[in-house]
């Protein structure tokens, strides 16, 4: 049976267990041998990773004609208006296509774990919170998103893929799936 761990990554971390050169990997936190991520976060996104020993299920987990959903909590420089918020819904161009559709909502703070280092804070601009569910994986593709609507992330978080969620785990923690 395959195996499959949940594991909420911190920030700046990097998703893969070696070659790290002096920065924190997955194998700073998680210990257990022979899994591998199934998709990745950068190292300046946070939240929920799945991790597996089945070649085939991380396939399916991390490939975009899967459509699997991920769902992520987005805090954003300023306030998008509800134009904005449909673009996102109906999708946004990037410099590498059109993006597919993806769900949209305001979120009141989600009272989130503290990050560490702190987001940049400006006295002068806003910031706000959005969930956006995504069913594909382009590179950096929620911070490019946000930019193009004019809301730039500040900071990303991942709380499920498909059924998984991150649920209680702190940052740093994993758990086997049920």
């Amino acid at each position: 049976m395959a195996r499959l761990i949940l594991f909420n990554k911190p920030y700046d971390v990097l998703c893969q267990f070696s070659g790290g050169e002096g920065r924190k990997t997955l194998a700073d936190f998680v210990d257990v041998p022979r899994v591998y991520p199934a998709g990745r976060l950068d190292r300046d996104s946070e939240g929920l990773l799945v991790l597996t020993d089945d070649g085939k299920l991380q396939a399916r987990i991390a490939d975009p004609q899967f459509k699997l959903p991920k769902t992520y909590f987005v805090q954003v420089e300023g306030i998008p208006s509800d134009e904005a918020l449909a673009s996102l819904a109906k999708g946004v161009m990037l410099n590498d296509g059109l993006t597919r559709p993806a769900n949209v909502a305001r979120l009141d703070d989600p009272g989130l774990w503290p990050r560490d280092p702190p987001i940049r804070a400006r006295k002068s601009i806003p910031d706000s919170w959005i969930s956006l569910t995504i069913r594909e994986g382009r590179n950096r593709q929620v911070r490019r998103m946000t930019a193009a609507i004019g809301h730039p992330t500040l900071r990303l978080v991942r709380m499920r893929i498909g059924d998984w969620h991150v649920g209680d785990l702190p940052p740093g923690a994993y758990c086997e799936a049920v």
